[in-house]
């Protein structure tokens, strides 16, 4: 969205390169702010991947280029932060100190700034490597994720850098609406840490390590992927109202309530697996969604891009998935990704 919506007025500069934070500075352009990005002589390194993938993440913003390592890079960049309301950096530590990209260093230029760090580790962690698979492996996500017995597995798309993205457009806001200047750290470990919320509560308060459960939920039973006469089928049984529902469907008696069900995990697991055997994936998507049991079928990207034509958007040429926002004044139009250097060149 360009010059309209909610965050009309908002400017923001960005400097770092291909996922978190240009996800995070996108959310906000979607949302009509108005995003610079601030690449280096080669441009932001998403670039280099191919042209739609760098428009999935900087569509609708400027792009400025500058060489921050220079006396003119550093002036100019001191010219943006005046008329900015916000710089999002998404480098590693020593990068962002020694280019200056700190509170502290801007504050002198515009006291009003918020700054949002966005790194791996935290800006006192130091420069290890923080891409997005090596933060799922260091906290926890990988462990687990994959079969019982089984290697420990990923998720097939960059689930670290996306959430931390997120985060990182939520806490800028957040200083951006009290009204005072200041710095912001968000790191890709704690966001991630975070949204292991409850299984990080039941290890801190019950000393209850999670497991790997091939995809299961640690609480609710059953919830999780089944194998059916033709395809895979999520079924997410959170309550016994659900059961009650699923299991007259299904022709399957007893374990009526919730704790039973999570006693008797095994057993509940096996009775599902053999009563899902009789149908296809979506004839049982079919057959439980009038009766509001939450159930899917699995689908491919394509397949359930084409069941949701609503979500695609025209940014530049491109064919995108549009903002995750709905609402009055929430949706398009989207600019088009810039070209390096449109909006200013200081090489």
């Amino acid at each position: 969205m360009t010059g309209s919506g909610p965050l009309a007025g908002l400017r923001v500069l960005e400097v770092g390169h291909i996922l978190a934070g240009p996800y995070a500075t996108m959310l906000l352009a979607d949302l009509g702010a108005r995003v610079t990005k601030v690449e280096p002589p080669g441009g932001d390194l998403s670039r280099q991947v191919s042209d739609a993938y760098f428009a999935s993440l900087n569509r609708g913003k400027r792009s400025v280029r500058l060489d921050l390592a220079t006396p003119a890079g550093q002036d100019r960049l001191h010219d943006l932060v005046r008329d900015a309301d916000a710089l999002l950096v998404n480098l590693k530590p020593s990068a962002i100190r020694r280019f200056g990209l700190t509170y502290e260093a801007l504050k002198p230029f515009n006291e009003r700034l918020v700054c949002v760090a966005l790194t791996g580790w935290g800006m006192e962690a130091g420069d290890e490597p923080a891409f997005d698979y090596v933060v799922q492996a260091a906290t926890g996500i990988a462990a687990l994720t994959g079969e019982p017995g089984g290697p420990p597995l990923l998720p097939g798309y960059s689930s670290a850098d996306n959430s931390a993205g997120i985060a990182a457009a939520l806490g800028l806001l957040a200083q951006v609406v009290s009204g005072r200047g200041g710095q912001i750290e968000v790191c890709l470990r704690d966001v991630m840490l975070s949204q292991l919320n409850y299984h990080a509560a039941a290890w801190l308060n019950d000393g209850r390590a999670p497991r790997r459960l091939g995809g299961a939920h640690a609480y609710y039973v059953p919830a999780q992927l089944f194998p059916t006469a033709d395809g895979h089928l999520a079924l997410f049984i959170t309550h016994d109202g659900f059961w009650r529902s699923f299991a007259a469907e299904a022709g399957i008696e007893g374990h009526t309530t919730m704790a039973e069900r999570a006693a008797r995990r095994e057993e509940v697991i096996a009775a599902v697996t053999k009563a899902l055997a009789a149908d296809t994936a979506t004839g049982w998507e079919a057959r439980l969604r009038p009766l509001r049991v939450p159930a899917a079928a699995v689908r491919t990207l394509p397949e359930a891009i084409d069941a949701a034509p609503d979500t695609v958007v025209e940014a530049g040429g491109y064919r995108l998935v549009g903002s995750p926002f709905r609402g009055a004044g929430l949706s398009g139009p989207y600019g088009p990704p810039p070209s390096l250097g449109e909006h200013g060149d200081m090489t």
